[in-house]
């Protein structure tokens, strides 16, 4: 395995003994350095309303902030240089090591977001996988985190649509600015757009995702509240909904379409390399080079290929590899169900199955409910396999979304590495245990970096054997097969942003090497073409998690116990690489 390169992140107290300082001092420094977190995070949650109704705290749920003006540019710098500031007075030697590594995280925090500053992503702020309309999508329909219990939730809602309608507009006044910059987004993007917005222009108000809340009028609200709530949905939805998302799709069908760009990475547009830079740096949390990321690419790949050699051979298929991933792709025994419901059943028995298994590596696990859901209709066809954190006081449980567009096509394959990963112990437990840990502070509970926890939850795909799964050889395949898709995304995404690779150079790459079907394939490159570096984070994530449970284990030796591992992975929540490297050297020390 190739090592890692991470980013140099000096926390002293994690590299050295030095003497604490005195009680009293150390106190004050304490109380003052934990009010500056917690003041970070409340007025982060006033620049992002979104992100306070997605932890559960419902104080900002009326409020749908424009992401895309002038006054939020100019606040939400502020708002990164202030805290960097702040940060500055507090030294190392006068914090502890939990609070230095806090300081560190908020450190990375702000030089991150200011280095976004730099380029020109508000000009193309609408795409088919990433941009905030399919979230609010997901809201709307009454049945995610936006809640929908008391008639001034109901008027909440209204008011956060009226604002969410003003991004809107900005967002094709940008995507003006971006046609006349050079920055637009690819023309294959844009068509997968255009149902998307199409699909919410439908004045069926019964069947409008803005309007389903109407249909789940709590019991307990009067008859002329419910009817007063009806008839204002009813012109909210007619009489402002579907004409903005009328007139955006009309401007993304007509003038957009005509300036989309023929390029398929972010090269085509201006400053792309350096953004690519910032974009690599920004999900990795490394300082790794796509030159570098792509040929630990190819190398995975090549491992990987060898692995899934010995499987096609268990099962006794006759052919090259190329050939076995058509028939696994095409293998009507690996295509069960006609219910949609068949789906969501087989993965609670996969977890079932588990459980008896799950303490051999886990001795503690999240209080939050979880639960898994079919993906809402609306975005079903563009959408991958997700998680949604519960809220932080556990009363919302963590959904695990998975998309059924065509439930007698559905192939189980892979369903077991699938729950890992999305599931339990990954997204779920990571995140779950982030949210529920009494020592962290608040900002640190809502983090999220994908080097980390993405890598986290492909790690969490390895631990199937040990948990009683992949005991059918298709299973162990998909296994292979979806870390074979990890690996591959370090070539492709790599490709098309630093090698002005084509659209259809990287979905034939993938069609080579792995066996996802080619509608999901296709799909799959297109969200790395619209979120440049993220596809990156898994497997760099994974293998720097995997370099130090095996580092962990040679200089532990009879002491190492996987339990504990994992505990000190998981107990700092989400944390750039270098600071979880530094975290478990410094336990290795301690245990020797």
């Amino acid at each position: 395995m190739k090592k890692i390169t991470l980013l140099l992140l000096t926390i002293t107290a994690l590299h050295s003994c030095k003497q604490e300082p005195k009680k009293e001092e150390s106190s004050n420094v304490s109380a003052d350095f934990a009010a500056l977190l917690d003041n970070y995070y409340e007025d982060g949650l006033k620049l992002n309303p979104l992100n306070a109704t997605t932890a559960g705290d419902h104080r900002y749920d009326d409020v749908f902030t424009n992401f895309l003006s002038d006054e939020f540019a100019a606040k939400s710098k502020a708002h990164f240089e202030n805290y960097k500031n702040k940060l500055a007075t507090f030294s190392d030697e006068s914090l502890t090591k939990s609070e230095q590594m806090s300081k560190a995280i908020l450190a990375w925090e702000c030089d991150i977001n200011l280095n976004e500053f730099n380029f020109n992503a508000n000009l193309t702020p609408i795409d088919q996988m990433w941009s905030p309309n399919l979230f609010m999508g997901q809201l709307a329909s009454g049945s995610s985190a936006q809640p929908f219990a008391t008639v001034e939730d109901y008027e909440n809602w209204m008011k956060r649509v009226d604002g969410y309608l003003e991004w809107m507009s900005s967002a094709e006044e940008k995507m003006r600015e971006g046609m006349a910059k050079g920055h637009v987004l690819p023309k294959s993007l844009i068509k997968k757009v255009l149902p998307q917005l199409q699909s919410l222009t439908a004045t069926d108000l019964d069947k409008h995702l803005f309007y389903q809340p109407i249909k789940n009028l709590p019991d307990s609200f009067t008859e002329d509240e419910k009817a007063t709530l009806a008839e204002a949905y009813k012109s909210m939805v007619n009489n402002k909904v579907i004409p903005a998302y009328q007139k955006l799709h009309d401007f993304m069908s007509d003038e957009y379409s005509k300036a989309g760009r023929e390029s398929s990475g972010i090269q085509g547009e201006p400053d792309g390399d350096a953004y690519y830079a910032h974009q690599i740096k920004k999900y990795t949390t490394t300082n790794m080079t796509a030159a570098e990321i792509h040929d630990l690419g190819l190398s995975e790949v090549a491992r990987i290929r060898s692995e899934m050699e010995k499987i096609k051979e268990q099962v006794g298929f006759e052919g090259d590899l190329k050939a076995f991933f058509d028939f696994v792709r095409n293998n009507k025994e690996l295509m069960p169900y006609s219910d949609p419901q068949q789906v969501i059943d087989n993965f609670n028995a996969i977890h079932d199955r588990m459980k008896p298994q799950i303490e051999k590596l886990f001795d503690v696990k999240p209080k939050t409910p979880f639960e898994v859901r079919r993906t809402e209709a609306f975005r079903e066809k563009s959408a991958s396999a997700e998680y949604n954190p519960g809220s932080l006081d556990g009363t919302r449980p963590g959904i695990f979304y998975t998309p059924i567009p065509e439930v007698s096509k559905y192939n189980v394959y892979s369903d077991e590495s699938l729950f890992l990963h999305e599931a339990i112990p990954g997204h779920h437990y990571q995140i779950s245990l982030t949210q529920e840990s009494d020592e962290l502070p608040k900002f640190r509970k809502t983090l999220w970096y994908s080097g980390y926890g993405e890598g986290w939850a492909l790690y969490s795909e390895s631990l199937g054997t040990e948990l009683g799964l992949y005991t059918d050889p298709y299973q162990l395949f998909g296994m292979l097969g979806a870390e074979m898709h990890r690996a591959v995304r370090l070539v492709v995404d790599t490709g098309l942003h630093s090698k002005e690779w084509t659209r259809e150079e990287a979905i034939q790459y993938s069609l080579d090497n792995e066996a996802e079907s080619e509608a999901s394939i296709v799909s799959e490159i297109e969200r790395y073409m619209a979120n440049p570096g993220q596809a990156l984070s898994y497997k760099i994530g994974q293998l720097k998690i995997i370099e130090l449970r095996e580092k962990a284990k040679t200089a532990l030796g009879d002491n190492f116990d996987v339990r504990q591992f994992h505990n000190q992975v998981l107990e700092t929540g989400c944390v750039p690489l270098a600071l979880l490297e530094s975290k478990i050297d410094n336990w290795i020390k301690e245990n020797s």
